[in-house]
């Protein structure tokens, strides 16, 4: 088997993947962001599927086309007060509340929003 079948071939089967660990990866941003001892994104958002929301943040919908650029949207959970200072949003990833890992989840959540 020559390299460019071989890259080929392993380009297939992580396609083949990438939905189910997308989904996997989903439910579980979905899990922690209406985690009440976790993420608790409903404390002061309106999230589609949440009970008892809060209205201190903005209501998250239309995620995805607000912030194109995922990058944008991992800083903002990590650490929002280094784009607005004055937020009350808690930086979850300079408090260690959430781990990379998981503030990865909750984006790949919030952008199916």
């Amino acid at each position: 088997m020559t390299l460019s079948k071989i890259t080929f071939a392993a380009a297939v089967l992580l396609l083949a993947l990438t939905p189910a660990w997308t989904q996997s990866s989903v439910a579980e941003g979905q899990k922690l962001a209406f985690d009440r001892a976790k993420g608790n994104c409903l404390t002061c958002h309106v999230i589609k599927g949440g009970d008892l929301p809060g209205t201190i943040g903005p209501e998250l919908v239309d995620i995805k086309s607000k912030y194109p650029n995922r990058d944008d949207l991992v800083a903002i959970v990590s650490d929002e007060t280094k784009r607005n200072p004055l937020t009350v949003m808690p930086p979850f990833g300079r408090n260690r509340i959430l781990t990379e890992q998981e503030i990865s989840a909750v984006v790949d959540f919030l952008q199916t929003l």
